[in-house]
């Protein structure tokens, strides 16, 4: 656990409202963890970054990522690893690749395989480098020449990586997944634990724990094959007419990531919709490439996962939502097919006598004004707790929500963002309380002391309520000394704490 004053401290490297000279001090007096809160700072000058450095050692790399050091701060021999920092955000040195790509670390050469616009001699020199995981970060990442390259090497993990490259050409891409023009695999992490082909049952345990369920490889390296296949089925940049014969494939996981693709031919949507496993249907039932027609197909099928993901289709006809309102649980957020209703449409669906779809569109943010207040004068409690939080709401109505149907909506009515002061403090005073009314007001912009003094007394909410600006200094300054941790370095983060406060916690020298 976090010492007690470095729970302060870092909280107060979080403060908004933290003077200068006050960065100066905890910069000067910094560990690790305060380091890495401070490294996040947009304010941090140029200066207070490198002393921390100079502190810190470990805050090199966060704060070169973060743009606070360039490259005239960074010594490649003795910061390695903020200048792979620098590098990987393209704004390093080029001599320091060729550096480093003859360090002894594999990990730092992994990382710089990762690194964007590479010269190419480096590039050249990663791609036989003799530690297999350097050969594999470059093909998966590398934008050059070299994924057609790579993509014919002997090891399977390689080849996989250059199948996830989105960069790679369609033809190696395409070449991948049939095999077709590539020289035949002669190695793959099953056959490798061995002196020989390995055989491992795909049902049984394996004696390497690094290997994933059902891996086996007889000599002809069948699950790295496999593997190979489906990230080029997830890879978008693969062409499809490279991969629809799959939709016949025995592998469950070949089928799905294909069902997922956005560029199906209506053929192969055709047989994928009456595949037998439940999961490949329901990935194919969400995607927006299926014709309102064929969409209607999984809004009726036997299981509710199908029905469920047929719901979230972009292209899914209203009457066919009305009917699967009713027989699937739907999130509380606007599905894809309603957020793109029209005017018209969303008038037709404030109006559906289906509460349950009325409750949909109340999840929109952007109705016209009727529609909205319909919407609040709704009989049903959950419509009217879907549409409390749209702006625009009058403050009379927002109360009348709350009289009609109490603590079923006030925690939605607290959450909106119109919700004045005077009505903030009545939520916040109800009894018995509704904590997660409570939860709201702690962070609304417009709540005020009285609203968060109740909010203080609640263990969840308390930390929150703790770092909003509008609670007297006074009391920030003495929730320093909370028993609850969290509350107290909340406390020191709230930029109302008195300046006075947050220098009498940093010490002195």
């Amino acid at each position: 656990m976090m010492p007690a004053v470095n729970v302060l401290l870092c909280g107060l490297a979080e403060n908004p409202a933290l003077p200068a000279e006050l960065m100066d001090r905890l910069v000067a007096v910094a560990d690790t963890d305060i380091a890495g809160v401070l490294a996040r700072r947009a304010d941090l000058t140029h200066d207070q970054a490198v002393a921390l450095v100079a502190r810190v050692e470990e805050s090199a790399v966060p704060l070169a990522y973060g743009g606070h050091l360039t490259a005239a701060d960074i010594d490649p021999v003795t910061r390695p690893d903020a200048a792979l920092a620098l590098l990987d955000r393209g704004a390093g040195e080029p001599w320091w690749a060729r550096l480093l790509v003859t360090g002894p670390v594999v990990a730092r050469r992994e990382r710089l395989a990762a690194c964007p616009d590479l010269p190419s001699d480096v590039v050249e020199t990663l791609a036989t480098d003799p530690e297999l995981g350097v050969v594999v970060e470059l093909a998966l990442w590398t934008t050059s020449r070299w994924p057609a390259g790579l993509a014919a090497h002997p090891h399977a993990d390689v080849r996989r990586a250059v199948a996830a490259n989105e960069a790679a050409p369609a033809a190696v891409l395409a070449a991948l997944v049939t095999g077709d023009g590539l020289p035949p695999l002669q190695r793959c992490p099953v056959c490798d634990r061995g002196e020989g082909p390995s055989v491992h049952d795909p049902r049984g345990p394996l004696p390497h724990g690094d290997l994933l369920p059902g891996a086996s490889c007889d000599g002809s390296h069948e699950s790295a094959v496999h593997d190979i296949r489906l990230a080029a089925l997830q890879n978008p940049a693969t062409p499809v007419h490279a991969v629809a014969a799959l939709a016949d494939h025995p592998s469950r996981l070949l089928r799905q990531a294909l069902a997922a693709r956005p560029d199906l031919p209506a053929e192969v949507c055709r047989r994928l919709v009456a595949d037998p496993v439940a999961g490949v249907r329901a990935e194919l039932a969400a995607n927006a490439v299926l014709g309102d027609a064929l969409v209607r197909v999984p809004a009726a099928d036997r299981d509710p996962a199908v029905r469920r993901a047929a719901a979230h289709n972009p292209r899914v006809p209203l009457d066919v939502l009305d009917r699967l309102a009713d027989t699937v649980r739907l999130p509380a957020e606007p599905l894809p097919r309603i957020a793109a209703a029209s005017p018209a449409e969303v008038g037709e669906l404030a109006r559906s006598g289906n509460p349950a779809v009325r409750m949909l569109v109340a999840q929109r943010r952007d109705l016209p004004a009727d529609v909205r207040d319909m919407l609040a004068a709704d009989p049903d409690a959950k419509v009217v707790a879907s549409v409390a939080g749209h702006p625009g709401l009058a403050e009379a109505r927002l109360r009348a929500m709350v009289r009609r149907h109490g603590d079923r909506v006030a925690a939605a009515v607290a959450a909106n963002p119109d919700a004045s002061p005077a009505l903030l403090e009545e939520l916040a005073g109800r009894r018995p309380v509704v904590r997660k009314a409570l939860r709201e007001i702690a962070r609304h912009r417009h709540a005020t002391a009285a609203a968060l003094l109740p909010c203080l007394d609640d263990a969840r909410t308390r930390p929150v309520a703790a770092a909003h600006p509008a609670l007297p200094p006074p009391l920030v300054a003495a929730l320093l000394t909370d028993a609850d941790r969290q509350t107290a370095s909340s406390a020191a983060a709230n930029p109302s704490l008195p300046p006075s406060a947050m220098s009498r916690l940093l010490p002195r020298h």
